[in-house]
Protein backbone atom coordinates (compact mmCIF):
# COMPACT_ATOMS: atom_id res chain seq x y z
CA UNK A 1 0.00 0.00 0.00
CA UNK A 2 1.41 3.53 -0.90
CA UNK A 3 1.86 6.17 1.77
CA UNK A 4 -0.47 8.47 3.03
CA UNK A 5 -3.77 6.26 2.16
CA UNK A 6 -6.50 9.28 3.00
CA UNK A 7 -9.42 7.60 5.66
CA UNK A 8 -12.51 9.64 5.61
CA UNK A 9 -14.65 8.64 9.00
CA UNK A 10 -18.30 10.16 8.37
CA UNK A 11 -20.04 10.53 11.66
CA UNK A 12 -23.73 12.12 11.57
CA UNK A 13 -24.41 13.34 15.34
CA UNK A 14 -27.43 14.60 16.42
CA UNK A 15 -27.75 15.53 20.57
CA UNK A 16 -24.59 13.31 20.88
CA UNK A 17 -22.87 15.39 23.39
CA UNK A 18 -22.48 12.70 26.04
CA UNK A 19 -20.31 10.17 23.62
CA UNK A 20 -18.33 12.70 21.58
CA UNK A 21 -15.03 12.39 24.00
CA UNK A 22 -15.51 8.16 24.66
CA UNK A 23 -15.65 8.34 20.83
CA UNK A 24 -13.02 10.13 19.70
CA UNK A 25 -10.49 8.96 22.07
CA UNK A 26 -11.33 5.13 20.58
CA UNK A 27 -11.28 5.68 17.31
CA UNK A 28 -7.73 7.95 16.92
CA UNK A 29 -6.37 5.04 18.93
CA UNK A 30 -7.34 2.55 16.71
CA UNK A 31 -6.34 4.59 14.30
CA UNK A 32 -3.04 5.44 15.34
CA UNK A 33 -1.64 1.53 15.00
CA UNK A 34 -3.15 1.36 11.51
CA UNK A 35 0.27 1.84 9.30
CA UNK A 36 0.18 4.29 6.00
CA UNK A 37 -3.25 5.69 7.30
CA UNK A 38 -4.31 9.22 8.00
CA UNK A 39 -7.54 10.12 8.74
CA UNK A 40 -10.19 12.58 8.75
CA UNK A 41 -13.04 12.86 11.14
CA UNK A 42 -16.03 14.39 9.42
CA UNK A 43 -18.74 15.36 11.73
CA UNK A 44 -22.33 16.16 10.78
CA UNK A 45 -24.54 18.05 13.41
CA UNK A 46 -27.89 17.04 12.11
CA UNK A 47 -29.29 20.26 14.10
CA UNK A 48 -28.70 19.00 18.16
CA UNK A 49 -30.31 20.96 20.29
CA UNK A 50 -27.94 20.23 23.26
CA UNK A 51 -24.23 21.06 23.76
CA UNK A 52 -22.89 18.56 20.24
CA UNK A 53 -21.51 21.31 19.10
CA UNK A 54 -20.22 23.16 21.26
CA UNK A 55 -18.02 20.03 22.15
CA UNK A 56 -17.16 19.18 18.68
CA UNK A 57 -15.84 22.52 18.73
CA UNK A 58 -13.64 21.83 21.67
CA UNK A 59 -12.94 18.21 20.22
CA UNK A 60 -11.64 19.78 17.21
CA UNK A 61 -8.60 21.54 19.24
CA UNK A 62 -7.59 18.35 20.57
CA UNK A 63 -8.17 16.40 17.50
CA UNK A 64 -7.38 19.06 14.29
CA UNK A 65 -8.30 16.50 11.59
CA UNK A 66 -11.87 16.84 12.69
CA UNK A 67 -14.09 18.72 10.24
CA UNK A 68 -17.13 19.82 11.15
CA UNK A 69 -20.51 19.96 9.14
CA UNK A 70 -22.81 22.12 10.62
CA UNK A 71 -26.54 21.15 8.80
CA UNK A 72 -29.07 24.64 9.45
CA UNK A 73 -31.61 21.91 10.86
CA UNK A 74 -32.47 18.57 11.61
CA UNK A 75 -32.57 16.62 7.91
CA UNK A 76 -32.15 13.27 9.34
CA UNK A 77 -29.81 10.70 8.86
CA UNK A 78 -29.94 10.03 5.73
CA UNK A 79 -29.40 13.57 4.68
CA UNK A 80 -26.17 14.05 6.86
CA UNK A 81 -25.13 11.12 5.90
CA UNK A 82 -25.09 12.19 2.26
CA UNK A 83 -23.60 15.73 3.31
CA UNK A 84 -21.11 13.44 5.17
CA UNK A 85 -20.26 11.91 1.79
CA UNK A 86 -20.30 14.90 -0.52
CA UNK A 87 -17.87 16.47 2.21
CA UNK A 88 -15.39 13.49 2.31
CA UNK A 89 -11.85 13.38 0.30
CA UNK A 90 -10.48 10.07 1.72
CA UNK A 91 -9.86 7.21 -1.31
CA UNK A 92 -11.20 5.13 1.30
CA UNK A 93 -14.54 6.32 3.61
CA UNK A 94 -16.73 4.76 6.55
CA UNK A 95 -19.55 5.74 7.88
CA UNK A 96 -19.87 5.02 11.28
CA UNK A 97 -22.47 6.01 14.51
CA UNK A 98 -20.99 8.17 17.46
CA UNK A 99 -22.66 5.67 20.28
CA UNK A 100 -19.80 3.48 20.03
CA UNK A 101 -22.22 0.40 19.76
CA UNK A 102 -20.14 -0.54 16.36
CA UNK A 103 -16.80 -1.39 17.10
CA UNK A 104 -14.13 0.98 15.32
CA UNK A 105 -11.50 -1.83 16.19
CA UNK A 106 -12.95 -3.39 13.33
CA UNK A 107 -11.42 -0.34 10.72
CA UNK A 108 -8.21 -2.57 10.47
CA UNK A 109 -9.71 -5.63 9.55
CA UNK A 110 -11.99 -3.36 7.06
CA UNK A 111 -8.75 -1.58 5.56
CA UNK A 112 -7.11 -5.16 4.99
CA UNK A 113 -10.30 -6.34 2.97
CA UNK A 114 -9.90 -3.26 0.72
CA UNK A 115 -6.41 -4.14 0.03
CA UNK A 116 -7.26 -7.29 -0.89
CA UNK A 117 -9.38 -5.73 -3.93
CA UNK A 118 -12.93 -5.18 -2.47
CA UNK A 119 -14.47 -1.78 -2.89
CA UNK A 120 -17.25 -2.77 -0.13
CA UNK A 121 -16.24 -3.98 2.56
CA UNK A 122 -19.72 -4.70 5.22
CA UNK A 123 -19.89 -5.08 9.02
CA UNK A 124 -22.26 -7.64 9.48
CA UNK A 125 -23.79 -8.21 12.75
CA UNK A 126 -23.66 -11.38 14.04
CA UNK A 127 -24.84 -11.11 17.52
CA UNK A 128 -27.84 -8.66 18.11
CA UNK A 129 -28.19 -9.35 21.73
CA UNK A 130 -27.43 -5.88 22.72
CA UNK A 131 -31.05 -4.84 21.18
CA UNK A 132 -34.63 -5.46 22.39
CA UNK A 133 -36.43 -8.81 20.84
CA UNK A 134 -38.81 -6.54 19.63
CA UNK A 135 -35.95 -4.70 17.34
CA UNK A 136 -34.55 -7.98 16.75
CA UNK A 137 -37.88 -9.57 14.82
CA UNK A 138 -38.75 -6.84 13.39
CA UNK A 139 -35.52 -6.00 11.88
CA UNK A 140 -35.63 -9.79 10.46
CA UNK A 141 -38.86 -8.86 9.20
CA UNK A 142 -38.11 -6.01 7.71
CA UNK A 143 -35.27 -7.89 5.83
CA UNK A 144 -37.00 -10.60 5.03
CA UNK A 145 -40.16 -8.37 3.09
CA UNK A 146 -37.93 -6.44 1.85
CA UNK A 147 -36.04 -8.72 -0.18
CA UNK A 148 -39.03 -10.17 -1.43
CA UNK A 149 -40.12 -7.54 -3.02
CA UNK A 150 -37.51 -5.20 -3.55
CA UNK A 151 -34.54 -4.95 -6.24
CA UNK A 152 -31.29 -4.93 -5.15
CA UNK A 153 -30.97 -7.24 -2.40
CA UNK A 154 -30.07 -5.81 1.02
CA UNK A 155 -27.39 -7.91 3.47
CA UNK A 156 -29.24 -8.83 6.66
CA UNK A 157 -28.33 -7.36 10.18
CA UNK A 158 -26.01 -4.71 8.26
CA UNK A 159 -26.20 -1.27 8.70
CA UNK A 160 -24.64 1.69 7.80
CA UNK A 161 -20.87 1.01 8.93
CA UNK A 162 -18.82 -0.40 6.65
CA UNK A 163 -15.57 0.81 4.30
CA UNK A 164 -16.43 2.13 0.90
CA UNK A 165 -13.86 3.09 -1.89
CA UNK A 166 -13.82 6.61 -3.80
CA UNK A 167 -15.67 4.95 -6.73
CA UNK A 168 -18.56 4.17 -4.61
CA UNK A 169 -18.68 7.34 -2.95
CA UNK A 170 -18.41 8.85 -6.80
CA UNK A 171 -21.38 6.72 -7.93
CA UNK A 172 -23.55 7.04 -4.78
CA UNK A 173 -22.65 11.54 -5.26
CA UNK A 174 -24.15 11.14 -8.78
CA UNK A 175 -27.52 9.70 -7.26
CA UNK A 176 -30.20 12.66 -7.37
CA UNK A 177 -32.90 11.69 -5.24
CA UNK A 178 -33.96 13.79 -2.58
CA UNK A 179 -35.92 11.16 -0.29
CA UNK A 180 -32.74 9.29 0.37
CA UNK A 181 -32.90 5.13 1.56
CA UNK A 182 -29.28 4.92 1.91
CA UNK A 183 -28.71 0.91 2.80
CA UNK A 184 -30.99 0.86 -0.21
CA UNK A 185 -28.61 3.16 -2.36
CA UNK A 186 -25.72 1.59 -1.51
CA UNK A 187 -26.88 -1.96 -2.45
CA UNK A 188 -27.96 -0.32 -6.12
CA UNK A 189 -24.41 1.10 -6.78
CA UNK A 190 -23.26 -2.54 -6.49
CA UNK A 191 -19.12 -3.12 -6.63
CA UNK A 192 -16.86 -6.26 -5.39
CA UNK A 193 -18.20 -6.66 -1.44
CA UNK A 194 -17.62 -8.56 0.66
CA UNK A 195 -18.22 -8.52 5.26
CA UNK A 196 -16.85 -8.57 8.43
CA UNK A 197 -18.62 -10.29 11.16
CA UNK A 198 -19.08 -8.77 15.05
CA UNK A 199 -20.50 -8.53 17.79
CA UNK A 200 -22.68 -5.08 18.69
CA UNK A 201 -22.78 -3.49 21.71
CA UNK A 202 -24.54 -1.13 23.87
CA UNK A 203 -24.59 2.33 23.55
CA UNK A 204 -21.85 3.71 25.16
CA UNK A 205 -24.47 6.79 26.74
CA UNK A 206 -27.33 8.61 25.68
CA UNK A 207 -30.44 7.39 24.00
CA UNK A 208 -31.06 5.97 20.99
CA UNK A 209 -32.75 8.76 18.25
CA UNK A 210 -34.73 5.80 16.55
CA UNK A 211 -38.12 5.52 18.67
CA UNK A 212 -40.45 2.96 17.14
CA UNK A 213 -42.55 5.50 14.77
CA UNK A 214 -39.42 6.71 13.46
CA UNK A 215 -37.84 2.97 12.78
CA UNK A 216 -41.56 2.38 10.87
CA UNK A 217 -42.06 5.52 8.86
CA UNK A 218 -38.15 4.45 7.78
CA UNK A 219 -39.34 0.89 7.16
CA UNK A 220 -42.06 2.48 4.59
CA UNK A 221 -39.38 4.29 3.03
CA UNK A 222 -37.55 1.44 2.44
CA UNK A 223 -40.34 -0.65 1.29
CA UNK A 224 -41.44 1.97 -1.48
CA UNK A 225 -37.86 3.06 -2.33
CA UNK A 226 -37.24 0.29 -4.62
CA UNK A 227 -39.86 -1.32 -6.83
CA UNK A 228 -43.21 -1.09 -7.28
CA UNK A 229 -44.07 -4.91 -6.30
CA UNK A 230 -46.18 -3.18 -2.91
CA UNK A 231 -48.64 -1.54 -6.02
CA UNK A 232 -48.85 -4.38 -8.12
CA UNK A 233 -50.39 -6.45 -5.08
CA UNK A 234 -53.22 -4.61 -5.27
CA UNK A 235 -54.26 -5.58 -8.80
CA UNK A 236 -54.12 -8.85 -7.61
CA UNK A 237 -56.41 -8.26 -4.77
CA UNK A 238 -58.94 -6.33 -6.48
CA UNK A 239 -58.93 -9.37 -8.65
CA UNK A 240 -59.20 -11.90 -5.95
CA UNK A 241 -61.67 -9.48 -3.96
CA UNK A 242 -63.72 -9.31 -7.55
CA UNK A 243 -63.67 -12.77 -8.37
CA UNK A 244 -65.23 -13.43 -5.03
CA UNK A 245 -68.00 -11.07 -4.92
CA UNK A 246 -68.93 -12.30 -8.43
CA UNK A 247 -69.15 -16.30 -6.80
CA UNK A 248 -71.31 -14.77 -3.90
CA UNK A 249 -73.32 -12.76 -6.28
CA UNK A 250 -74.20 -16.30 -7.92
CA UNK A 251 -74.71 -18.16 -5.31
CA UNK A 252 -77.51 -15.72 -3.88
CA UNK A 253 -79.24 -15.30 -7.18
CA UNK A 254 -79.54 -19.13 -7.17
CA UNK A 255 -81.12 -19.03 -3.49
CA UNK A 256 -83.18 -16.16 -4.40
CA UNK A 257 -84.46 -17.28 -7.88
CA UNK A 258 -84.39 -20.72 -7.79
CA UNK A 259 -84.47 -21.83 -4.31
CA UNK A 260 -86.32 -19.08 -2.87
CA UNK A 261 -84.28 -18.41 0.26
CA UNK A 262 -84.72 -15.03 1.73
CA UNK A 263 -81.22 -13.56 2.32
CA UNK A 264 -81.11 -11.38 4.99
CA UNK A 265 -78.95 -8.04 4.22
CA UNK A 266 -78.16 -6.02 6.78
CA UNK A 267 -75.34 -7.85 8.30
CA UNK A 268 -73.91 -9.18 5.13
CA UNK A 269 -73.90 -5.33 3.43
CA UNK A 270 -72.50 -4.24 6.32
CA UNK A 271 -69.50 -6.97 6.40
CA UNK A 272 -68.98 -6.39 2.59
CA UNK A 273 -68.73 -2.61 2.56
CA UNK A 274 -66.17 -2.30 5.77
CA UNK A 275 -64.24 -5.01 4.44
CA UNK A 276 -63.97 -3.03 0.76
CA UNK A 277 -63.86 -0.11 2.21
CA UNK A 278 -60.51 -0.99 4.28
CA UNK A 279 -58.73 -2.89 1.29
CA UNK A 280 -59.51 1.07 -0.98
CA UNK A 281 -58.34 2.48 2.13
CA UNK A 282 -55.05 0.27 2.30
CA UNK A 283 -54.48 0.48 -1.61
CA UNK A 284 -54.85 4.63 -1.52
CA UNK A 285 -52.60 4.48 0.84
CA UNK A 286 -49.68 2.62 -1.07
CA UNK A 287 -50.66 4.46 -4.23
CA UNK A 288 -50.31 7.69 -2.06
CA UNK A 289 -46.36 6.76 -0.61
CA UNK A 290 -45.44 6.53 -4.17
CA UNK A 291 -47.60 9.68 -5.30
CA UNK A 292 -45.96 11.46 -2.12
CA UNK A 293 -42.17 10.38 -2.90
CA UNK A 294 -42.91 11.50 -6.46
CA UNK A 295 -44.49 14.57 -5.49
CA UNK A 296 -40.89 15.88 -3.30
CA UNK A 297 -38.80 14.89 -6.01
CA UNK A 298 -40.15 16.94 -8.09
CA UNK A 299 -39.84 19.81 -6.18
CA UNK A 300 -36.08 19.38 -6.83
CA UNK A 301 -35.14 20.91 -3.42
CA UNK A 302 -31.35 20.19 -1.67
CA UNK A 303 -31.19 16.87 0.37
CA UNK A 304 -29.24 19.40 3.68
CA UNK A 305 -28.39 22.98 4.48
CA UNK A 306 -24.82 23.68 5.43
CA UNK A 307 -25.38 26.39 7.52
CA UNK A 308 -21.26 26.36 8.52
CA UNK A 309 -18.24 24.87 8.37
CA UNK A 310 -15.67 24.53 10.75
Amino acid sequence: MSKNILLSIIIPVYNEEDVLCMFMKRVSEVIKKIHNIKAEYIFINDGSTDDTLINLIALKKTYPQIKIIDLSRNFGKEAAMTAGLQYANGSIIIPIDADLQDPPELIPEMISKWQEGFDVVLAHRSNRDSDSFLKRFTARCFYWLNNKISTPHIPDNVGDYRLISRPVVDALNTLPESKRFMKGLFAWVGFKTTQVDYVRDERAAGESKFNGWKLWNFALEGLTSFGTVPLRIWTYVGALVAGISFILTLKILIQVIFLGIDVPGYASIMVAVTFLGGLQLIGIGTLGEYLGRAYMETKNRPIFIVRKIL
